[in-house]
């Protein structure tokens, strides 16, 4: 159980403030909600483009990273389609030092014609080295706009076309800025060992004056059930033949994501699931095979992956995976094993709980799915599934017409 307590400041910045007096360091959190799913069809890529340019310095601070590094600390920022999230650790003596810095480029980062190529460039060598030049980078540039026909996961966080960003002018990006980075959308955690009060207090020192900016109206197309099988197949210079199948899932709220989190355990959590006993292990049809649900805030995607073993058909790989799935949805799963992956999920969450920085990116995201409280009601969700549920969800997700299937070859030899 994570204690913390929430305020709201009169910006309508929201704060958690979780106090753990075991530790000698603080960490402060910064989580907007933008993701990638907030941008234009005809421009994508700037969420992940801030995660870049918010450590280029702000207007009062030309250099970010070297008054954290004084003060001890560190920080780091990741993209999600959903999220873009910040967040430093530092001695908590020096925690006001973080509020100052995480203060001040929210309120005004120091854009330039400069500071805006340099990152061009670098979200441009990242594309390419991450989604071009890298054995099955490209996997999601096809995956997302076929797994999604009007909602905007349709493309992943780098952006649908690296000529996006390199053709975005200042202008464009200043406005992302002011649009989306300002209290009222945003949400502020700290941990440590500090009194409350005095947390509470430099937060209202830094952030409490702040402009508000506007609340985010978001109106988001709903992605329509897939009532046809989609197909892709596509041959790459890589080592072996991979073969995706994925399915859209439910959404992050939705009471059924703790069933939809256990199937997947099911399936492709730990040597013992059983698509790793079965097609890796006893069988050898793929030399690797896994499954992860994206955990999307709306609907997600139920991703299987496998590496198809030398010898083995793509087609002949397939037929495998929907027989076990078949298998899934057509008996009940037996006590111990829907048990067995319940208790990993529960020593996975008390791991996390054991980590200050995980606990305080899990307050805010919590938060942000409506109530930071959810995280301690995590487990209870998913003890209140039975077996009766994962067979029902199984025989309902697992249908070819809801599949969305790609085979990514080897390039045939001439």
């Amino acid at each position: 159980m994570v204690s913390y307590k929430k305020y709201q400041l009169r910006n309508g910045l929201r704060l958690l403030v979780h106090r753990d007096p075991t530790t000698p360091m603080a960490v402060l959190n910064m989580l907007y909600d933008v993701g990638a799913r907030d941008e234009e069809p005809s421009r994508t890529g700037f969420a992940h483009l801030f995660e870049h340019l918010m450590f280029e310095g702000s207007v009062n601070i030309p250099d970010f990273d070297v008054h954290l590094q004084l003060a001890g600390g560190e920080s780091n920022a990741f993209t999600s389609n959903d999220i873009t999230n910040y967040y430093m650790t530092l001695p908590a003596v020096n925690l006001e030092t973080a509020c100052w810095l995480e203060s001040d480029r929210m309120l005004g980062l120091a854009f330039s014609e400069e500071k805006l190529r340099i990152q061009k460039n670098v979200v441009a060598e990242e594309y390419r080295q991450s989604y071009l030049n890298q054995p099955y980078g490209d996997t999601m540039l096809l995956l997302r706009p076929l797994c999604y026909q009007v909602h905007p996961y349709q493309w992943p966080t780098i952006g649908k076309n690296i000529d996006h960003i390199q053709t975005a002018g200042l202008d464009e990006v200043m406005g992302f800025f002011s649009r989306f980075y300002h209290p009222a959308n945003a949400i502020l955690s700290i941990s440590g060992p500090l009194e409350e009060s005095r947390v509470t207090d430099m937060a209202e020192k830094w952030f409490g004056e702040l402009p508000a900016g506007e609340a985010l109206q978001r109106r988001l197309p709903e992605e329509p059930g897939q009532t046809e099988e989609r197909r892709l197949v596509v041959e790459r210079d890589v080592p072996a033949s991979q073969v995706y199948i994925v399915f859209h899932s439910c959404k992050r709220n939705d009471p059924a994501f703790f069933a939809t989190d256990l199937l997947n355990d099911l399936l492709a959590h730990g040597e013992s699931s059983r698509l790793k006993e079965n097609l890796e292990k006893k069988k050898k049809i793929f030399s690797e095979i896994n499954a992860y649900l994206s955990g999307s805030i709306d609907t997600g995607m139920f991703v299987i992956s496998g590496t198809v073993s030398q010898g083995i058909s793509p087609e002949t790989a397939e037929k495998a995976v929907w027989q076990e799935l078949e298998d899934l949805a057509g008996e009940r799963v037996g006590d111990s094993e829907l048990q067995k992956v319940k208790n990993k999920v529960e020593a996975s969450h008390q791991f996390s709980e054991s980590n200050l920085l995980a606990r305080t990116m899990n307050l805010a995201y919590y938060e942000l799915l409506g109530d930071a409280d959810l995280m301690n009601r995590q487990i209870d969700g998913y003890f209140r599934v039975a077996a009766e549920d994962i067979r029902l969800l199984a025989s309902e997700m697992f249908s070819k017409k809801r599949a969305t299937v790609l085979y990514y070859l080897t390039k045939k030899q001439s």
